[in-house]
């Protein structure tokens, strides 16, 4: 099924995203975590894409098990270290697989702080979503930042850069992680004032790990409200109260999206099917 037929229903969904292992031996553990988080019957699963393509095949068996379970699978591809052949040949990988959804992204353009030595044909997501939509067959959806792109200087080059996504063939975006619900309303207000009118998926991530948030935060510019940096400040040293706090804090801000017309959840799992389980069961009600 496509992620669009999923969103166009108007019911509330709730999908899950999970990454590959770095090494082939992580494999069977992998599966075994996309099997339990299949078990909870989340709308789709994401599976994300490794660095430098190096978890490609992963990529590709992990959404198709999700699909063997039940589950439509949201692959994601990056670009920018890639050349129109071997997108084309990962694309024909996601179709001989029954995957219909493509999550397109750019990824890193550095490593180490050394730029690419020659242009790459995909120098934006946009240019990959245009190569999706020309190869045909695929739900194509792209990222967004509602705190602003991190290469953005401003916030209207950030809308000029969605709607060319827009316009290149993104028929959904997902959003980075948020930990205030308002600064979401502001950005879907701009989308639609900017004439960006298509689903996004709001990305929910339960804080379970102090020491991991401050690192994510620094990579994604994601700023932390004072009424979270409380939560962390207070229970950081123990792992399981700041486990119950953070599974609290992602309720609470989903139960307030869905309240405020927002019935696109997306859980950053970070590969931890209990976690998801716990949320899911808070709101078992509301997710019917």
């Amino acid at each position: 099924m496509k992620i669009t037929e999923l969103l166009a229903s108007g019911n509330v969904t709730v999908s899950c995203e999970l990454f590959p292992p770095k090494h082939g031996s992580e494999l069977e553990s992998a599966k075994s975590v996309v099997l339990a988080t299949a078990a909870l019957r989340p709308s789709f699963i994401s599976v994300t894409y490794g660095a430098g393509g190096g978890t490609c095949e992963h990529t590709v068996s992990l959404a198709a098990l999700a699909q063997d379970a039940g589950i439509p699978a949201l692959a994601h591809l990056t670009c920018v270290s890639a050349d129109r052949e071997s997108v084309r040949r990962i694309l024909d990988d996601f179709r001989a697989q029954g995957i219909q959804n493509i999550l397109a992204l750019r990824g890193d353009i550095f490593q180490d702080d050394t730029p690419p030595e020659r242009p790459e044909p995909y120098r934006y997501a946009s240019d990959l979503m245009a190569e999706i939509r020309d190869y045909g067959g695929f739900c194509v959806g792209g990222a967004c930042y509602p705190e602003g792109h991190p290469e953005s200087a401003t916030l209207q080059k950030d809308m000029g850069s969605l709607k060319i996504k827009a316009d290149c063939g993104c028929r959904f975006f997902t959003t980075q992680m948020f930990f205030d619900n308002n600064i979401l309303y502001t950005f879907l207000f701009h989308l639609l004032k900017n004439g960006i009118d298509i689903p996004v998926i709001a990305g929910i991530m339960p804080v379970t790990n102090a020491r991991q948030i401050a690192r994510i935060c620094k990579l994604s510019g994601t700023a932390l409200p004072p009424r979270f940096r409380a939560i962390v400040d207070k229970f950081s040293e123990n792992p399981a109260a700041m486990a119950q706090a953070g599974v609290a804090y992602a309720t609470e801000q989903i139960i307030d999206l869905i309240a405020n017309g927002v019935n696109n959840i997306h859980i950053y799992t970070m590969n931890k099917p209990d976690i998801a389980g716990r949320i899911m069961s808070n709101l078992s009600e509301i997710f019917k």
